[in-house]
């Protein structure tokens, strides 16, 4: 052993602490080296780093040494930051690394093969990395029970027993159905850990050890996965990632990131992830209202039209979003990825979004951009030649390629004009090509982008692709072009779920799906509107668009027909599916009770950017000691109360779902029933099951035809009776970061089931908002009897 001080500290000193924690312990950022031989991974001699993320979390760098340097670990930006304090441990040497304590969490060394336990400091076993001398692949322990989050997409809804590319875009797992792939290396065993690989990339093979063991997914007591790291061929400019070259497993070994974090509280690993990427940002609240999506467009009155149907239909909404020309023959713009007005559609683009504006409408502009690389932030330097904002001229003077490079920098100005009009948020298409940095960077330009131009305003943004760390920057995803078909439908809701497992909250899908098939009837898509009314984001969107609309369904006809060109199955719907006078009386109704659920809703986006716990919940969040709930991929928790089972087979007369353990209410009849057992609800079509669990509190406002409308109407507070609850009812402006500086109310609602009564109070660091006096109406269900209350911010209390 090398014998001399490492920034103070004394040889004497080291020794004590080597045989307290092994060798190549980190001493002030110097290393003490051990006499063994080299850690070698992956063919290469590496360092092996552990830190300490928080008590709960370990973090392990595998780094490559190459001319007895270390290489570096890649920016992406994927991580709220880069170091979480020094080092606790470095090694080189094999034999000499035998432990570190890293909070409450131990990691020990074997090297026959390189491999680390993370464990409790009780010796209960985390999770157990065992690294490859030859090669970049790394194996490590599945849960007893379902393994889940990954991202969006893929195989549902237990990954155990999968293979997973990796792959991102539409080019993924099974695009009709599962919808885009947004690989995230975040994933859950149920049984009470977290792994999050940030880099490299790579596939996942979580059935190599089921196959071994000769068990399915689900009779599996464990087994062990896969990763391997892969590279990705380089994709022409322009190119679409459905068509560009498969990645390959990686031949050498590169920079090896990974965090392990252990509790048996799900909401402890769902913070403990949210400390590694980032707290989700708020989005303002008309993002969580309705949202129009429009095609093909037949001039300005057609344009204006359906706006007044909305409002004199009294059908809710918050925003109308309009798709780019060459995606459709005659939308907002000339061309795609152009920042210039269609000329038929919008002559006059300011008055008409002033008119929209006075109708109360929100107005989203589709925005495409394809590329290689975007590189920087809003605020660097444009050091690029000048380039157009859309695609390079060819010869004819027509959009060409796209340019293989851009900067921010360079790109976002040729946002402003629309800004400077009035345009309210984006819908950033395409970017399947960009690397993952550009991805990132692109979700991060709309967010810190807008507030150049609007500094005080949260932005909107919905995005194709999405990479760790997006919930920082408020972002929203939609799975893709999937097709309308009852098996999409079914797929998404565990892809829904596995989503906001994987820290992206603000996920929704194309309501009624977005290649059209003679499937598309009336009934699909009220079934797949119910669905998105308990997404996130709540849009219907389409070709044969005119059929996503909630009143679209009245006139016998498609429309304009927009599924030429698509093969499997592809069709419009057959033209006696055409009037179905069911569908715009439902969709109200379901329109109506997303509004209704507003202050609901907008409480759990509040929660989710402090605890990172998603507005949809698996079941596991909650009931983790229930593995018949734990497993159940067709049905969610929306917010911290509320069931949600969406009907996804056609026909369907009745439901057979889950309650967990306890008392649940049917939301729709107020009858209340046992958990801990399978119910079959009866259902028409009319009927999307939802209970409410005893001991919730839900807040529930009058109808608005927009999410800032005054109506002169109480709160109505709903109590479900059976065990003690409490709520936090959170207020905002619902558009700035006043909220930062203290500009929110909270209302903690706390019921004391026993003496059955409810009580009220101010929330701390929180004050009352307009109106300073508040009429509150108290219920419970199945009772015609209401309580009133005034609520001033004083503590008040109310017998039911």
């Amino acid at each position: 052993m090398n014998g001399r001080k490492q920034t103070g500290v004394t040889r004497r000193d080291a020794i004590k602490q080597l045989s307290a924690a092994g060798a190549a312990v980190a001493l002030g950022g110097g290393i003490i080296r051990g006499q063994g031989t080299d850690i070698v991974i992956g063919g290469s001699p590496v360092e092996i780093v552990v830190s300490a993320v928080s008590p709960s979390t370990v973090r392990i760098l595998v780094l490559p040494i190459a001319a007895g340097a270390v290489a570096p670990l890649p920016v992406d930006g994927a991580l709220a930051q880069n170091e979480w304090g020094g080092a606790l441990a470095r090694a080189r040497a094999a034999a000499p690394l035998k432990q570190v304590t890293a909070g409450n969490l131990r990691v020990r060394f074997t090297d026959t093969p390189p491999t680390l336990h993370v464990e409790t400091l009780k010796g209960d076993a985390v999770q157990t990395l065992t690294l490859d001398t030859t090669t970049p692949a790394m194996k490590f322990r599945l849960p007893k029970g379902p393994l889940l989050g990954l991202g969006e997409g893929g195989q549902q809804f237990d990954r155990k027993g999968t293979i997973d590319r990796g792959r991102s875009g539409q080019g993924g797992y099974q695009l009709r159905t599962h919808g885009g792939r947004v690989p995230i290396q975040w994933l859950i065993g149920t049984d009470g850990w977290g792994l999050f690989i940030h880099q490299p990339l790579g596939a996942f093979d979580l059935s190599a050890g089921l196959r071994a063991a000769g068990a399915s997914a689900t009779q599996a007591d464990g087994g062990e996965g896969l990763f391997t790291p892969m590279m990705t061929p380089p994709t022409p400019p322009g190119g679409n990632q459905v068509n560009a070259p498969q990645a390959v497993p990686a031949t050498t070994m590169a920079p090896l990131d990974v965090f392990v974090t252990a509790s048996a509280d799900p909401a402890v690993l769902m913070l403990e992830y949210s400390k590694i990427t980032g707290r989700p940002e708020m989005p303002p609240l008309w993002t969580f209202g309705y949202q129009q999506s429009h095609r093909t467009l037949e001039g300005p009155e057609q344009i204006l039209d359906i706006a007044r149907t909305f409002r004199e239909k009294k059908l809710p909404c918050d925003a109308l979003i309009y798709l780019g020309t060459d995606f459709s023959p005659s939308g907002w713009n000339t061309h795609n990825g152009e920042f210039t007005w269609h000329p038929t559609n919008f002559a006059d683009p300011k008055q008409m979004i002033d008119f929209l504006h006075e109708l109360r409408f929100k107005i989203v502009l589709h925005v495409a951009v394809e590329g290689r690389t975007l590189t920087g932030g809003v605020n660097d330097p444009c050091t690029a030649p000048p380039i157009p904002p859309g695609r390079l001229p060819n010869p004819q003077g027509q959009p060409g390629a796209w340019p293989p490079e851009r900067q921010v920098s360079c790109y976002w100005p040729a946002h402003k004009p629309l800004f400077d009009i009035g345009v309210d948020g984006w819908w950033p298409d395409q970017g399947d090509a960009y690397d993952p940095t550009s991805r990132l960077n692109r979700i991060r330009m709309y967010w810190e982008g807008s507030q150049l131009y609007r500094p005080n305003q949260r932005a909107y943004a919905l995005h194709r692709n999405g990479y760790p760390g997006m919930s920082r920057y408020g972002a929203f995803l939609w799975s893709g072009d999937v097709y309308s078909t009852w098996d999409t439908l079914k797929a998404h809701v565990p892809v829904a779920v596995n989503t906001a497992l994987s820290g992206i909250p603000f996920w929704g899908t194309d309501i009624g799906g977005f290649v059209p098939t003679p499937e598309l009837t009336g009934e699909l898509y009220v079934r797949w509107f119910q669905f998105g009314t308990f997404n996130p984001l709540f849009r219907s969107h389409g070709r044969s668009w005119q059929l996503r609309l909630p009143f679209g369904w009245n006139r016998g006809t498609v429309g304009i027909s927009e599924w030429a060109g698509y093969g499997g199955g592809a069709g419009d719907p057959p033209p006696e599916a055409l009037r179905d006078e069911r569908v715009e009386p439902i969709c109200r109704k379901y329109l109506e009770l997303r509004y209704r659920l507003m202050p609901y809703l907008y409480s759990a986006v509040r929660e989710c950017a402090e605890t990172n716990l998603p507005i949809i919940r698996s079941m596991w969040l909650h009931y983790p000691d229930d593995p018949i709930a734990v497993a159940r991929g067709d049905q969610y928790l929306w917010g911290r109360d509320i069931l949600v089972a969406p009907v996804v087979d056609k026909g369907a007369t009745s439901r057979q779902l889950y309650l967990p353990r306890g008392a649940w209410y049917d939301y729709w009849t107020g009858q209340r029933t046992d958990g801990g057992r399978e119910v079959e609800r009866p259902v028409d079509l009319e009927t999307m099951p939802l209970y409410v669990r005893a001991g919730a509190i839900v807040p529930t406002g009058p109808v608005k035809q927009y999410t800032d409308e005054t109506v002169d109407g109480p709160l109505t507070i709903v109590v479900y009776p059976g065990a003690d609850g409490r709520f936090a009812l959170y207020e905002d402006d619902g558009k700035s970061f006043d909220y930062r500086k203290g500009d929110w109310m909270g209302i903690v609602m706390t019921w004391r089931d026993a003496n059955r009564t409810l009580s009220l109070s101010l929330a701390p660091g929180s004050r009352m908002r307009a109106p300073m006096r508040r009429t509150i109406l108290v219920r419970v269900p199945g009772s015609l009897s209401i309580q009133s209350v005034t609520f001033e911010g004083k503590p008040v209390e109310v017998r039911i």
